[in-house]
C-alpha cells in the first residue's frame, strides 16, 4: 500500500465493484460519485450496461464479468464458481491501479477477494437492509415480521438450526472459491461481508434493533438513478398516485393491470408506468390517468401522495425519503422482506400478493391516503432522509478507512 493517504485531504486512489441489477449498481454510482466529487480517482467496476453513467458521474469504468445470481440450465455458472474467475481478473486491475482502499457490493466477491489477494482494505456496501437479522426475528426474506412478543421470538427461534445449516453450506461454497485463489477459509458465516467496515444502505428505522458491531454503520439510503426528463402527470389537484411496477418481476403485469382496473374511479390522479417492459395486451386507461413508458423517481416521487410499487428496496427507500407513502405488493426475491420493514416500522401498507387485485389495490391505496399515523410516520422518514445524506456519510466512512490504511 502506498504511504500518501495518510495526509489530510489528500487525493485517494479508490476501487469500487458492483453486481449489475440496478438494485445494487445505482448505490455504488451514488458513493462513487460523492468520492469523485472530493477529488478522488475513482474506478467503478460493473457491468457494461452502466459505462456512460458511471463516467459522467466522474469515474473511470471497469467491465465486470457478467453472471446472474442464481444459476439456470441456460446459464450453468453459480456466483462463487463466477467469483473465481472474476477475482482473478480483478485482481490484475487492483494490482495495476494500487488502491488505497475498494468497496465491494454485498452480491460481488471479486473485488473483495482481490482486495485481500492484495493487501487492500475492503468494505463492504450492503445497498438494502441487513441481511443476518437479530436474535429472535423470521429468517431473512421469509417476509414475516418481527414479533413484538417473547413468545413470538421464542417461535421464531426454532428456525435457527435450520437457517444455520444453510448459512454453513453458503460458508463452505465460500471457502471453497476462496481455496483455489490460495486464500485461509473463514471460520464465520456472512463471510462475504467485511468485518472492516460494512456500510449499510438503508433507513436506520427500517433496520430491527439490535447491537451493531463498532464495524457496522447504517448510513441510510444511496440515492441515485440514471437522468430522464419530466413526466407530466394527469392534470388536477387529486392526491397523485405513481404505479411503479418491477423492471424485472410480474412478466403479465399484473399489478399495473389492477391499479388501472382498481383507481379508475377513485378521487385520485394516476400516473403509471410500464417501465419499458411493454404489456403483452391492450389496457384502459381512464380520464384521471397516464400511462408512460417511464418516469424519474427522484423528478417525480416529491409530488406523490401514494407510490404503489413491487417494493424493490430502491424505490420504497426513493418513496420514503421523497414523503410519499408506499403501498407494497412483493412478489418475489427480497420484496417480502421490504414489505414486512415498512409495515414494522409504520411507514406504509402492504398488501400481499394473492391480494393484488382491482379491489385489493383501491382499499390499500384508500388506506394509505386515510391513514394519519402511516402519514406522520412517513413525514419523520423524509425529513431523516433530508438531514442524513447516506452517500456523503458512507464517503466520509470510506474515507476514513483508506487514510488508516
Amino acid at each position: 500500500m502506498p504511504a500518501d493517504n495518510t495526509r489530510p485531504g489528500a487525493p485517494l486512489r479508490l476501487f469500487l465493484g458492483a453486481f449489475g441489477d440496478p438494485g445494487h449498481t445505482f448505490p455504488m454510482v451514488a458513493l462513487g460519485r460523492a468520492l469523485a466529487r472530493r477529488g478522488h480517482d475513482v474506478t467503478l467496476e460493473t457491468w457494461s450496461r452502466w459505462r456512460e453513467h458511471v463516467e459522467a458521474a466522474g469515474m473511470r469504468f471497469a467491465p465486470a464479468f457478467e453472471y446472474q445470481v442464481f444459476p439456470t440450465p441456460g446459464r450453468p455458472v453459480g456466483p462463487y464458481e463466477a467469483a473465481v474467475d472474476a477475482a482473478r481478473e480483478t485482481r490484475e486491475r487492483v494490482a495495476a491501479l494500487r488502491p488505497h482502499a475498494i468497496v465491494a457490493d454485498i452480491l460481488t466477491l471479486a473485488p473483495s477477494l482481490a482486495g485481500e489477494l492484495e493487501g487492500v482494505p475492503v468494505a463492504t456496501l450492503i445497498p438494502h437492509v441487513h441481511p443476518q437479522v437479530p436474535a429472535g426475528a423470521p429468517p431473512y426474506s421469509m417476509g414475516a415480521q418481527m414479533p413484538r412478543t417473547a413468545v413470538g421470538r421464542r417461535l421464531w427461534s426454532k428456525l435457527d438450526p435450520l437457517v444455520l445449516r444453510g448459512l454453513e453450506h453458503g460458508r463452505r461454497d465460500l471457502n471453497g472459491a476462496r481455496r483455489q485463489l490460495g486464500l485461509g477459509p473463514q471460520d464465520r458465516v456472512h463471510g462475504g461481508i467485511s468485518e472492516r467496515l460494512c456500510l449499510v444502505g438503508t433507513f436506520p428505522q427500517l433496520e430491527y434493533p439490535r447491537a451493531w458491531p463498532a464495524s457496522t454503520h447504517v448510513v441510510g439510503p444511496l440515492l441515485w438513478e440514471p437522468p430522464y426528463e419530466d413526466v407530466e402527470p394527469p392534470p388536477g389537484d387529486a392526491p397523485l398516485v405513481l404505479v411503479a411496477p418491477s423492471t424485472a418481476q410480474d412478466e403479465e403485469h399484473r399489478l399495473l393491470r389492477a391499479a388501472l382496473a382498481g383507481l379508475a374511479e377513485e378521487p385520485v390522479r394516476v400516473l403509471a408506468t410500464w417501465n419499458r417492459r411493454p404489456l403483452p395486451s391492450p389496457v384502459a386507461v381512464a380520464p384521471n390517468m397516464r400511462l408512460v413508458e417511464w418516469v424519474s423517481y427522484a423528478r417525480t416521487m416529491g409530488r406523490c401522495a401514494v407510490v404503489l410499487c413491487h417494493v424493490g428496496h430502491g424505490t420504497m427507500v426513493r418513496a420514503l425519503a421523497s414523503g410519499a407513502t408506499v403501498v407494497a405488493c412483493p412478489v418475489a426475491g427480497d420484496m417480502g422482506e421490504n414489505a414486512a420493514r415498512l409495515a414494522w416500522a409504520g411507514a406504509g401498507v402492504r398488501l400481499p400478493w394473492r391480494f393484488t387485485t382491482p379491489r385489493g389495490v383501491r382499499l390499500a391505496v384508500r388506506r394509505a391516503l386515510a391513514d394519519t399515523a402511516i402519514a406522520a410516520r412517513t413525514a419523520e422518514l423524509a425529513a431523516w432522509a433530508r438531514a442524513h445524506d447516506g452517500a456523503e456519510r458512507a464517503a466520509d466512512l470510506v474515507e476514513a478507512m483508506a487514510r488508516e490504511g
